[in-house]
């Protein structure tokens, strides 16, 4: 538009002064001794407009050709300007890509060559990015020396640092370092989102709940976090300071919940519990029953579950309201069943107990029919269903009823030896005395003193039955049972030489 305006402005200079000339006709006399030259008016004007061309284009082309140098060297500049960005562009695209070997090396290259502050620091935070992916951390550290070195100056490049080497130390599980490097931005967490976001996995791994509880407040108000992640952050944290503060800190810290976040529950429990523990029941109900309004959650109900008998009825009847909004609830019908064993109502306890049992065969449920069968006198259904529990929970067989455990065969095992037969030297007919197989070479001398023993033989079952073992002190097939490391307490070459002469004199 510019130079359309500049043409039209041209041609009606051009138009003007040839009518200017057409009506003075006039002669330029110039007189230069010993010439005298005389032209029209209209020669004259044209001359002097072609020396004025002839002129701006000659001054041009010197000033072309002066600074034909500091052209070249733009030049030169440029042509290196673009080389670093395509380096640059290959290299962060490469990392994005999981190539980091390739990025690596092209960065390297970049780093040696490109003489740009801004651009080496970029550089050298790429190439650490991918040497903390290829585990090369001596070579991370360095490139991200060179980029700190480089950003000294650049505020801004010097947080992108600090935000980029706090990051990789968070990977590392090393909280406390990315904490100092980020030191300078906790007072601006509400403009620098991600490095308050760094500041949160930080504190989450040195468990500081209360600057987690603090700062997650702050990302969700400002929407850098969904409701979804802030809310798990809260429950989690929230509920860690209350089982620290305990009941000193009760007040203040449930104060500082909304109502919402109140019936989270990991919080509603760990209130709960401490209310409990004081011994504040009615208000343990009420944190209770807030919270499984929103939501049966199975923790909840087995807590609720247990109360003294005086709750009982209150309990009951909530939980029975409950039920006609989730009817196929096991963990709800479990904690009903529970209730009413509590209060000793048996049939009621019964019915729950079964339907949810027909829901899920769980261990729990099990476990409690076979304590109400117990209570009823029902022996066979109160086996019937332990047995049932230690098959859900897998620690022990489901073996027949009406079949006896077999005696166990201990002639085999060296722990325990006889020492000497009935009416043997140092024993009256009264006693067996076990002894550990450690001692099995052991020879009691005439003169040695026995201890009186506890067992007498009477008190003992006969031999061969289960649970006791009566082995012949022979000590030739010890050596299949124990090495020859040396026993701690016990020499060797004195219990040789005993066992020697005591088989000596037999």
């Amino acid at each position: 538009m510019k130079a359309l305006i500049w043409t039209v402005l041209v041609f009606i200079a051009a138009v003007a002064l040839a009518l200017v000339l057409r009506e003075h006709s006039g002669n330029v006399l110039i007189i230069a001794q010993p010439w005298r030259i005389e032209l029209s008016l209209t020669l004259a004007v044209l001359l002097l407009l072609a020396t004025f061309v002839i002129l701006y284009v000659l001054l041009r082309v010197l000033a072309w050709i002066s600074a034909g140098p500091e052209r070249f060297r733009s030049w030169r500049s440029l042509r290196a300007q673009k080389r670093d960005h395509e380096l640059l562009e290959g290299g962060w695209i490469k990392i994005l890509e999981g190539r980091y070997t390739e990025a690596e090396k092209d960065l390297s290259k970049l780093l040696g060559r490109t003489r740009s502050g801004s651009r080496q620091v970029l550089a050298g935070l790429a190439s650490a990015r991918a040497n903390h992916h290829l585990g090369e951390y001596s070579r991370r550290d360095d490139a991200l020396a060179l980029a700190k070195k480089s950003a000294v100056g650049n505020p801004r490049l010097g947080e992108a640092t600090a935000i980029v080497a706090a990051e990789m130390c968070l990977d590392q599980n090393r909280p406390q370092e990315a904490l100092e490097l980020l030191k300078p931005l906790q007072d601006a967490s509400s403009r620098y989102f991600h490095a308050t976001k760094l500041l949160l996995r930080a504190h989450l791994q040195l468990h500081n709940h209360d600057r987690v509880y603090e700062l997650t407040r702050v990302l969700a108000r400002r929407g850098v976090i969904d409701n979804a992640e802030a809310a798990q952050l809260i429950e989690t944290s929230a509920a860690a300071r209350l089982r620290d503060g305990g009941a000193e800190g009760f007040k203040s810290i449930w104060g500082d919940l909304k109502s919402d976040e109140r019936t989270l529950p990991d919080i509603a429990l760990a209130a709960a519990t401490i209310q409990t523990a004081q011994g504040h029941y009615e208000e343990a109900s009420r944190i209770f029953e807030a919270a499984l309004n929103v939501k049966p959650e199975p923790r909840l109900l087995s807590a609720y579950a247990q109360c003294p008998p005086e709750l009982v009825a209150r309990r009951l009847s909530k939980a029975e309201g409950w039920v006609k909004n989730h009817p196929n609830d096991p963990s709800l019908l479990s904690a009903l069943g529970k209730l009413c064993l509590t209060g000793e109502l048996w049939g009621q306890g019964e019915r729950y107990l079964l339907r949810s049992m027909k829901l899920r065969s769980d261990m729990r449920i099990h476990a409690l029919l076979g304590t109400l069968y117990d209570r009823l006198g029902r022996t066979d259904d109160a086996m019937k269903h332990w047995r049932l529990a230690a098959g859900v929970v897998g620690a022990l067989p489901v073996l027949p009823a009406n079949k006896a455990l077999p005696a166990a065969d201990t002639r085999g095992d060296p722990t325990l030896v006889e020492a000497r037969q009935a009416g043997g030297r140092g024993f009256s007919d009264d006693y067996v005395v076990p002894m550990a197989a450690s001692a099995a070479d052991f020879v009691i001398d005439d003169d040695t003193e026995i201890p009186e023993p506890s067992v007498t033989r009477d008190q003992m079952p006969p031999a061969g039955t289960a649970g006791v073992a009566v082995v012949k002190a022979d000590t030739s097939d010890f050596d299949e049972y124990f090495d020859s490391a040396p026993i701690p307490g016990v020499d060797l070459s004195q219990t040789s030489d005993r066992s020697r002469r005591g088989s000596g004199r037999d």
